[in-house]
């Protein structure tokens, strides 16, 4: 692709990177998984960037082949044995100096951690301000199956954060 293409591309990215550490965060719970995601959520970006066609856009076009990259990448990572523990230092993106908010968050990974990877999808996008109809285009579902979905997977949540004691 020309030099231009890339510069493009890259702009795009650079300023949608928030997304892609949210799911990496999301899925992965160790720093180096974290980063290897980030990294393969970059390159498939790039290799279908070409059919990015501009009709939606960029950050849902994003969040598209950056979700399905996670779940290709976690069925790779859960063939491996031995997961480690998540890191308390992990990078908290959007989250300023605010000490207390940083723990609430960790907490909250540490939650999603327990989800299936349907369900922290439905949670991410939630958490993205998506709206039923954006949510349901994204995982390729009804708007009525991804309003039922997200609520069954609030509760489910809700229910991990009170079993842990994790602070909120």
């Amino acid at each position: 692709m020309p030099e231009a293409i890339e510069q493009i591309f890259l702009s795009l990215v650079n300023a949608n990177k928030g997304i892609i550490h949210k799911i990496t965060k999301m899925y992965m719970d160790n720093s180096e998984d974290q980063k290897d995601l980030f990294q393969e959520i970059v390159l498939q970006l790039w290799k279908a960037y070409p059919g990015f066609k501009g009709n939606s856009k960029f950050s849902t076009w994003m969040y598209r082949v950056a979700l399905n990259t996670a779940l290709v990448f976690l069925r790779k990572e859960s063939r491996k044995v031995g997961q480690t523990e998540l890191n308390e230092n992990i990078d908290l993106a959007d989250t300023g100096d605010n000490q207390e908010q940083e723990e609430r968050l960790a907490s909250l990974y540490k939650a999603v951690q327990e989800l299936n990877k349907i369900e922290k999808a439905l949670i991410f996008l939630f958490l993205e301000n998506q709206s039923h109809r954006e949510i349901a285009h994204n995982l390729g579902i009804t708007e009525g199956n991804a309003r039922v979905k997200l609520n069954r997977t609030k509760e489910k949540l809700q229910q991990i954060i009170k079993k842990n004691g994790y602070e909120f």
